[in-house]
């Protein structure tokens, strides 16, 4: 199972947090997030993560032209759509190279025929809590609802995740869960994660799975 620890931005956090090796690590370019990495952001910041560690970036209803200059600028390989964003979209950016995460906003009047023209251009998708924000609710969603997902493309759980509800989570059983995002529910603020509980995230998890 893989985890992402996902609305970084403080530099001395980020390095705590990729000391921790979670599978993936987030920074979100949305500026009406209060997530924000800021428009003073450094590259060199990144500079100190793990080459095992998937940075990722994350947008919104952004244009390809703006997703790719923040892309070629720090160096990003993979990047989350948590928009509105189109097949076409996802197409393009996958034809350039890009590892494409898309997520999608559930409730139980989701309708998971919507997917089907995303599966070619996306290498996963994410389930997230639908708000009228754009993540980052620290809510969870009925997680029986992954049981109509039919499709082959993996997908990431999001939405409310954290030391509280680990016992669940880890009880969840689905062929093409490929990992679990963590945002708001491990942190001290936002954008500031405690490191105690990522730590203790990611030793049960990952130890959960040995036994």
């Amino acid at each position: 199972m893989k985890i992402k620890i996902c609305g970084l931005k403080d530099p001395e956090n980020i390095r705590q947090v990729s000391e921790a090796n979670p599978d993936y690590m987030g920074f979100i370019f949305y500026p009406k997030s209060p997530r924000f990495v800021g428009e003073k952001f450094s590259k060199n910041t990144l500079g100190i993560i793990p080459e095992s560690i998937v940075q990722t970036a994350v947008f919104v209803d952004e244009s390809v032209g703006n997703i790719m200059n923040i892309v070629n600028n720090y160096g990003f390989e993979a990047i989350q759509l948590h928009g509105n964003e189109s097949p076409e979209i996802c197409k393009q950016l996958k034809e350039l190279k890009l590892t494409v995460i898309k997520a999608f906003a559930m409730d139980k009047a989701f309708d998971f025929k919507t997917l089907a023209p995303y599966e070619t251009y996306c290498d996963y998708f994410l389930f997230d809590t639908k708000t009228q924000a754009f993540g980052g609710s620290g809510k969870t969603f009925d997680w029986t609802l992954l049981s109509q997902y039919q499709l082959e493309t993996p997908f990431f759980l999001s939405g409310g995740l954290g030391v509280e509800n680990l016992d669940a989570i880890l009880k969840l059983r689905h062929d093409i869960l490929h990992g679990l995002d963590f945002n708001s529910k491990l942190e001290d603020a936002p954008g500031l994660k405690n490191i105690q509980m990522i730590n203790k995230v990611l030793d049960t998890i990952r130890n959960y799975e040995h036994i």
